[in-house]
Formats: structure tokens, C-alpha cells, sequence
């Protein structure tokens, strides 16, 4: 009883781990984004189910996470089922994100010495699929509403600029992803003003500085002085 019990919760398991670690492969640490995605709910720290309210638990990690290689700036998601009753449609092809939901379920036994019942509650996990709002088309306006930009209060630092103009690293600006091209050797930024201050903007700059250092050769570095 106990194998039928644990297989489906090990499976759920895995699928969530396996999100998790499919996303640190291609470079993304699913639970620090510091700038801002641009989208209408404003500056949202969790994701958010289609009436609005927040996810929580292991389902902020893995859904951050396939924001990020999804490139989604919408922090909402919804089932199928939900997408469909809003007016809307996934559309062909699209890959949805497993989320988790934990509760208990109660159980009466009776005690064949005693006669007499016992309640036990019984933990359980269950895994379903949601997609993002960009995976589907004609949900109500507000769905895909973009936001005003909110820029950076901060300047940028001199001295950090001359920094990381000395690595001769080639620096990319615009969309909504930061990562570092091993095939094509740059690194893709945020714009400046998205970031949430000047600090979280040279930090992670200096993040994937740090990988061209550790998969460039050490010729094709000494190549760019």
C-alpha cells in the first residue's frame, strides 16, 4: 500500500526537480530576477494564479523559472480547462509548467480489537499543468497588458562602467533576460533602467562577466586586449 501511495508523490518530485535543474543547466537561477518584466501587475514577487492570487511554495521556484527560459514578462498563469472558460485558447504546440498542490485527505478505520474508530489524515501531493498568458491567445485585454516603464532611480557609477569596458567583454542591451552566449561571445542585458537599482544592475553584469572567464579559452581572452 505504502509503494502505490509513494510513486505518484516520487514522480511529482522528480518533475519538479527536474524544472528546477533543467533550468540551472541553461544558465537561469530561478529565484533571483532583479529587474523589472514590464507587465501591468507591476513589480510582482510571486507568480499569480488568473484570479490574481499569488503561488506559493515550491511552485514560485519552478514558475519563475520557466518565466525566465520562456522569456515571459506576464507573471499569470492558468490551466487549460481556466484559459477555455476565460475565452481564450492555448495555443498548438505550447508546453505547460507543472505546479503542486499539497493537502490531506482523512481517513476512518475501525480497530478490530478495540471496535472502536480512528480517525488518520493522510498527506497527499498532486501535480497538474498551467500555462502562461502568453502561451494563449484571446484572453480579455488585461491579461496581456504591458506596464509604463519604471525606470531606475539610480545613476550610472563611473567607475563601474570603466571596469567592465576594461574586460572588452561585448555587452548587449534589451528584452527581459540576462545571460552569457559561449557560441557567440556576449552578454545579453536588461536595459539600465529596468534594473531595480544601479547595484543589482553591475551585479549582474558582473555575474555573467564571470562566465566568459570560465568557458573562454585563455587565447581567445588575451585576443580581446
Amino acid at each position: 500500500m505504502s509503494d502505490t501511495n509513494e510513486t505518484p508523490r516520487q514522480d511529482v518530485y522528480s518533475r519538479i526537480t527536474n524544472q528546477i535543474i533543467e533550468a540551472l543547466e541553461q544558465g537561469v537561477k530561478p529565484w533571483t530576477q532583479p529587474w523589472s518584466a514590464a507587465h501591468a501587475a507591476g513589480h510582482v514577487s510571486r507568480p499569480l494564479r488568473h484570479n490574481g492570487k499569488p503561488y506559493a511554495g515550491i511552485n514560485v521556484l519552478t514558475l519563475w523559472a520557466s518565466a525566465m527560459t520562456g522569456h515571459y514578462a506576464a507573471p499569470i498563469w492558468m490551466t487549460f480547462k481556466q484559459a477555455i472558460e476565460l475565452g481564450g485558447r492555448v495555443r498548438k504546440g505550447e508546453k505547460g509548467s507543472p505546479v503542486v498542490y499539497a493537502d490531506t485527505l482523512r481517513r476512518t478505520e475501525t480497530d478490530e480489537a478495540t471496535g472502536g474508530e480512528a480517525e488518520h489524515f493522510i498527506p497527499f501531493l498532486k501535480a497538474y499543468t498551467v500555462f502562461n498568458v502568453e502561451q494563449v491567445d484571446d484572453l480579455p485585454a488585461h491579461y496581456y497588458a504591458r506596464a509604463e516603464n519604471v525606470r531606475n532611480p539610480d545613476e550610472r557609477i563611473a567607475h563601474a562602467e570603466a571596469f567592465f569596458a576594461a574586460t572588452r567583454a561585448d555587452i548587449r542591451h534589451g528584452g527581459d533576460c540576462a545571460y552569457y552566449s559561449p557560441a557567440l561571445d556576449f552578454i545579453q542585458m536588461p536595459a539600465f533602467e529596468a534594473f531595480r537599482d544601479a547595484q543589482a544592475y553591475y551585479a549582474t553584469i558582473a555575474h555573467e562577466v564571470g562566465f566568459t572567464a570560465s568557458v573562454l579559452p585563455v587565447a581567445a581572452q588575451a585576443g580581446r586586449a
